[in-house]
């Protein structure tokens, strides 16, 4: 698998790894068959700077039937026995399957209200146990192990995609943070833009932001584009601690080709800044097929690297279109109530409900509008007036 990774073949060893992953399932399962309990959950933790694995253990009937791991970012510096404890509430909650006793390596601060908790939620007594020696602690043991090497797979396959974009992009650094953008609109309307943040090798949907372009009248999608990255690199630059932005990236992707970059560069330029800007291609089935630099260079992809930045253009795309919509549909379903004082969003809804349409609302009587929750016989008075 070293051999594989070292001469860049990621995918051969990718294979050798989940080979390797497949034994030591197989030799857990045959180590573990001497628990002489009947159903036991036991739960492992690992954490690095970055986040934190969880593994669970499944031993029914004194084997071993299965196991799940779940990973967690941004715990800060939380301690071992808090995220158990939140686990333990978070994955049991409506979970069908709680055993009899659920071993952890140390105990939580909140055991007897959680031990009770599960126990009603199971309609049985659940035992939360901290075994310090013997067969049960190994297994403990086993279960923080796993996550550890489990954690270690996940990072270690970031590390080596980060590895890859640095090669690719012929970067003297790695491209820890790189932000793409995408411009949608209808024929000059409605006319806003997404940004998407590929972060340590993954996409981040939670650092998503969206533009509603201001300067620009009419379609001209690189005007919008040097419009929206001239906003975002002001937020980093004039206010590099409060900006809700961040860091700046490392490189940005501009979903489409070199007018794109060169709006970019331009936006890039008005700060003196040094960002490299690279287009994504599409091939004719809407993936991403290489990436082009601001010499009109296309940058080769493996397969890897093409479906994540196929994944990323889709995402930031998805995020443009769909703020777009809404803005688009905000606007169809505005109407004559809106501009009636007293009149919001619940009381325009519950009007439109009660009667149907605006049409009926302008013939209905006074009485009738008094009948819809919240209209009082003054807003009624002042609907019939505006109508």
């Amino acid at each position: 698998m070293e051999q594989a990774s070292k001469e860049l073949k990621y995918e051969k060893a990718s294979e050798i790894r989940d080979r390797i992953v497949a034994i030591q399932r197989v030799s857990t399962k045959q180590k573990v068959s001497n628990i002489n309990e009947n159903t036991i959950d036991v739960i492992g933790i690992a954490k690095s700077e970055l986040q934190v694995c969880v593994e669970i253990f499944f031993v029914r009937g004194s084997k071993m039937i299965g196991r799940e791991h779940y990973f967690y970012q941004e715990l800060g510096d939380m301690e071992d026995k808090e995220i158990l404890s939140g686990f333990i509430k978070q994955y049991y909650m409506n979970n069908p399957n709680i055993p009899k006793k659920i071993m952890l390596k140390e105990e939580i601060e909140d055991k007897e209200t959680v031990e009770n908790w599960l126990s009603t939620q199971a309609g049985k007594k659940v035992e939360l146990q901290s075994p310090k020696r013997g067969e049960k602690l190994r297994f403990v043991e086993m279960a923080e192990k796993n996550a550890k090497v489990t954690l270690e797979n996940k990072e270690k396959d970031k590390s080596e995609i980060l590895m890859e974009l640095k090669n690719v992009l012929q970067m003297e650094h790695l491209p820890r943070k790189i932000e793409t953008y995408d411009i949608s609109n209808i024929s000059g309307e409605f006319m806003v833009a997404g940004m998407c943040v590929l972060k340590d090798g993954a996409i981040k949907k939670n650092l998503s932001r969206r533009f509603k372009i201001k300067t620009v009248y009419g379609q001209d999608d690189p005007k919008c584009m040097e419009e929206v990255i001239t906003r975002r690199l002001k937020h980093s630059v004039e206010n590099p601690e409060s900006s809700g932005f961040g860091a700046l990236p490392d490189a940005i992707f501009a979903d489409g080709g070199i007018t794109q970059i060169r709006a970019i560069l331009r936006a890039i330029q008005k700060y003196n800044l040094e960002i490299p800007v690279y287009g994504m291609v599409k091939d004719n089935h809407h993936r991403t097929r290489a990436l082009i630099d601001s010499a009109r260079n296309e940058l080769p992809l493996s397969e890897n690297l093409k479906n994540l930045i196929t994944n990323f253009q889709d995402t930031v795309h998805d995020t443009a279109i769909s703020y777009h919509r809404k803005l688009r549909n905000k606007e169809i379903t505005k109407s004559e109530l809106d501009n009636i004082k007293g009149i919001g969003d619940v009381k325009k809804k519950a009007l439109l409900k009660h009667f149907g349409s605006v049409e009926k609302i302008k013939n209905a009587k006074l009485q009738e509008l008094t009948e819809v929750k919240g209209i009082t016989e003054d807003l009624a008075k002042n609907i019939l007036e505006n109508l």
